[in-house]
């Protein structure tokens, strides 16, 4: 039977699963607080230059694939996707890695560095591609309400890798701490250090060196459009400028919600905005956590972001580009353990207009500056201008290439913004991190247990942080949804 179903935010988890619901046949219609759809993928669009705000990095294009097959479509139905060779370039104090576009490649690099790592290596990915296999055909489509889920005959046969670390494995095999940091690296996506994530979330090599790295012409916001374009064809109805000032309840049951000052009337209820701001949404009695609750939880980290337009084209560089030349150890101690403003931090800086010409104006570049960050650290100006200085002169030192007085204009984005744009719990960049007591049932719930027909899908809760995991966020919510309507 067909209902009518509110869905606050349109990220990739909202847009998702209102095409899901869509499909099912009900009325959805999405109320999104900015200006454009996509949540914390947006796009700056300046002086010819193209910068994608929020996430960079196309990786597991199966998930993209599936996610568009569930509708008889498919990604190049609407945006044009390339292989990048080389994937990404990872600068060390006193040598650069490059990560070919294929193991073969990847070998020949590991053993330049050490000599008999390939046959280690080719191992390591083979056990990755295995659990990645688990992980996206059996674990990560689990709808987190119970431990049980977690036990299959696979994972039972693996039941040790989820009591060591990433950097257990990694470094039980590799002794080289170049080659240590390139494995470690994946799962900062899932946004923990690797001492405290799980070894069997080593799929994320595979998901890097197995499947390797994607753009899609245009940016990652190309996505966003396709998921739109798509939403609306299936008739979800989008309204931007229009955020949520409450979630109504009546009689312990989401009836609808407050936007402008006027009610909006709903069967059901779901957010796709930050869990921590959708449950300040809801009067104190309904809600499920509290805020000691969230405040005990490991956050993934938040970000210092950079948009900067130069007036010339950089050599030495590809489209990724990770600055790993200080100590790994210690910026991941002052993000986690005692959050504080680096002292020497890594930082990320991405080109996209290395492989796409149609994002910076000819003859330019367009670069893109992540400093990770703890989340809910002091911002101000000065502290974002002494940020930039120092990773422009570190930028320029690893690549020989000055730059400084090619900067036509520079925009940042940090722990304000977040909160501002995105309602973000501490202006966190990537939501909640997935350590072994935040996985799968662990996470905050898909479904209210307080509120009946009031649902949540995002990074805060299953399967986790990530593009492809919001994707299947969306589809499990849907799935929950149409279980019980």
């Amino acid at each position: 039977m067909s209902k009518k179903i509110i869905v606050i935010g349109s990220g990739f988890s909202a847009l998702s699963a209102s095409c899901y619901l869509a499909k099912a046949g009900h009325d959805v219609s999405i109320y999104e607080k900015n200006d454009t759809v996509g949540g914390r993928a947006r796009q700056l669009v300046r002086d010819g230059f193209t910068f994608d705000i929020g996430p960079s990095w196309y990786w597991m294009p199966d998930i993209f694939d599936k996610f568009f097959n569930d509708f008889q479509k498919k990604p190049t139905d609407y945006y044009q996707l390339d292989k990048l060779s080389p994937a990404y370039k990872i600068f060390f104090s006193d040598d650069v890695i490059t990560i070919g576009d294929h193991m073969d490649k990847i070998c020949e690099e590991f053993e330049r560095i050490e000599k008999g790592s390939s046959t280690r290596l080719r191992k390591f990915i083979k056990t990755a591609q295995e659990n990645y296999d688990i992980a996206i055909n059996k674990i990560v489509l689990r709808p987190g309400l119970s431990p049980f889920e977690l036990v299959t005959k696979e994972t039972v046969m693996r039941v040790d890798q989820f009591f060591k670390t990433i950097s257990q494995q990694v470094r039980k095999d590799f002794k080289n701490p170049k080659l240590v940091s390139t494995l470690e690296f994946p799962v900062l996506f899932l946004g923990a250090k690797p001492n405290k994530t799980p070894s069997f979330y080593n799929f994320m090599n595979f998901a890097d060196f197995g499947l390797g790295t994607w753009h899609p012409k245009g940016g990652m916001y190309e996505i966003i459009k396709a998921m739109r374009s798509l939403a609306e064809e299936l008739g979800v109805k989008i309204h931007t400028h229009s955020p949520v000032e409450k979630i109504i309840v009546d009689n312990n049951k989401a009836i609808g919600v407050q936007v402008g000052g006027e009610q909006v009337t709903a069967d059901v209820v779901l957010s796709g905005a930050d869990y921590h701001h959708s449950e300040t949404l809801l009067d104190k009695e309904h809600r499920q956590y509290s805020e000691a609750y969230w405040e005990s939880k490991t956050f993934a980290p938040s970000s210092l972001l950079f948009y900067v337009g130069f007036d010339r084209k950089i050599s030495n560089i590809e489209h990724h580009n990770l600055f790993f030349d200080t100590d790994f150890e210690k910026h991941a101690q002052e993000i986690y353990d005692e959050p504080q403003w680096p002292s020497d931090p890594l930082f990320y800086v991405n080109f996209p207009s290395i492989t796409d010409a149609s994002m910076a104006p000819e003859g330019c570049e367009t670069g893109f500056f992540l400093v990770p960050i703890a989340p809910g650290l002091e911002d101000t100006p000065a502290l974002r201008e002494q940020y930039f200085d120092l990773i422009i002169k570190r930028f320029e030192k690893r690549t020989g290439e000055k730059v400084e007085k090619n900067i036509i204009f520079q925009e940042s984005f940090c722990v304000k913004d977040f909160k501002e744009a995105y309602n973000s719990y501490k202006g966190n960049a990537y939501g909640m991190a997935n350590t072994l007591l935040q996985t799968a049932f662990l996470r905050p719930k898909l479904k209210s247990k307080k509120v009946e027909n009031l649902y949540f899908t995002g990074q805060l809760t299953v399967p986790g942080p990530g593009v492809p995991p919001a994707l299947i966020s969306g589809k499990l919510v849907s799935e929950l949804i149409a279980m019980k309507n």
